[in-house]
């Protein structure tokens, strides 16, 4: 996956000032949570719904 692969597929739908990110993938529709750390780094996972399934956004359902 390229660079411009990355851009179109996934979207960031909220994040703050801190760096911390809610990402959708918009082939999946599956939520990240990406935390932004000290020097660039950060890290990503999948948010999990109530029953530990991965969240899908309704938007993309």
């Amino acid at each position: 996956m390229d660079k411009n692969d990355v851009k179109n597929r996934f979207e960031k739908i909220s994040g703050g000032m801190s760096g911390n990110a809610v990402i959708i993938d918009k082939e999946t529709g599956i939520e990240y949570l990406f935390i932004a750390g000290s020097g660039g780094g950060g890290g990503l996972t999948v948010l999990l719904d109530r029953s530990g399934k991965p969240k899908i956004n309704q938007d993309y359902h």
